[in-house]
């Protein structure tokens, strides 16, 4: 049921696991573990006259392939700045032509599921949200965020790419790898989150019943006894836990009728992020569109002054 009171007075009740830090570096550690491997293929038929599209792959947390479309301007003569982009719950990767226009390096990111990289894991869509939710250990979300974490990692291997000025964005699912990664990654020098996904989780399930949360409703329907499990599983996963370890400059939009993620859980991520430098776009009458159509203007501009294509 949805509150009355105002979304920015709502909170969230998410509690941060005593050992949530310790949880997280042995994650890493282990993927650090992993050579990265990567590989780029040239995609002449997706290139054009003025952008090079390349299919890159590298491997990523229990040894998964990962996929994804990197894409860079042909004329390029210093070190550019990078933009990666982050998919949705159920959109495929973008294929960022259009940055890379722009002067960016521009990574059109694919964890695991996703086109092309779901040779080995494909819990699909529905089904990602609950794969193994009841076990920290093994939900299908661990690896996910390790990949989209990994891109970073890519990006600092290429010699192209100005490791100062790396830039994440997304909305819905991608606004929460975008704050996932802005708070894993100090690399990252600024972040556009819009809508943000996979924020509050326990009170968006009681918030909304639309997808994909509603995952999660229906599963508790089949197990009514899972809640305890469910909740502390996503004391691990979830972005507020995440929020307090972003330093670089970021920027949040949300709809203020947004019946898919709703705005109290995107307030409550907002007021828990860690940067001095941060800024909330709350538009009326938007539902989890949150306005993108006039807010890339903001995002575009956000980016040009704190990366300098």
């Amino acid at each position: 049921m949805r509150s009355t009171q105002h979304p920015a007075d709502y909170g969230a009740t998410v509690t941060k696991p005593a050992d949530f830090d310790a949880f997280w570096d042995a994650v890493l550690a282990q993927a650090a573990a992993i050579p990265l491997n990567a590989t780029l293929t040239p995609a002449p038929l997706r290139s054009t006259a003025t952008v090079e599209v390349f299919e890159v792959h590298y491997d990523s947390l229990d040894h998964v392939r990962v996929a994804g479309w990197y894409c860079l301007p042909r004329q390029r003569g210093s070190l550019l700045p990078a933009q990666v982009f982050y998919p949705g719950y159920i959109s495929e990767p973008t294929l960022p032509k259009g940055a890379a226009a722009q002067g960016y390096a521009a990574f059109g990111a694919a964890p695991r599921g996703k086109l092309r990289s779901n040779a080995q894991v494909n819990p699909g869509y529905p089904g990602l949200l609950t794969h193994n939710i009841i076990d920290r250990n093994t939900y299908a979300y661990k690896g996910f965020y390790v990949d989209a974490w990994r891109v970073i990692d890519f990006l600092l291997q290429r010699p192209e790419v100005d490791p100062a000025r790396i830039g994440v964005r997304g909305s819905s699912q991608g606004g929460a790898l975008t704050l996932l990664a802005a708070a894993m990654r100090p690399e990252i020098a600024a972040a556009a989150a819009g809508a943000p996904y996979l924020a509050g989780v326990i009170d968006a399930i009681q918030l909304t019943n639309s997808q994909p949360y509603q995952e999660i409703n229906d599963y508790l329907r089949f197990h009514p006894d899972a809640g305890p499990a469910i909740a502390e599983t996503w004391g691990y996963y979830d972005c507020i836990n995440f929020a307090d370890k972003i330093t670089c400059p970021i920027i949040v939009n949300i709809g203020l009728n947004d019946d898919v993620c709703p705005p109290e859980t995107g307030y409550a991520v907002f007021s828990a992020i860690g940067s001095a430098e941060k800024k909330l776009y709350a538009y009326p009458g938007h539902g989890h569109d949150a306005n993108g159509y006039e807010h890339e203007a903001v995002v575009d501009m956000f980016f040009r002054e704190r990366l300098k294509p």
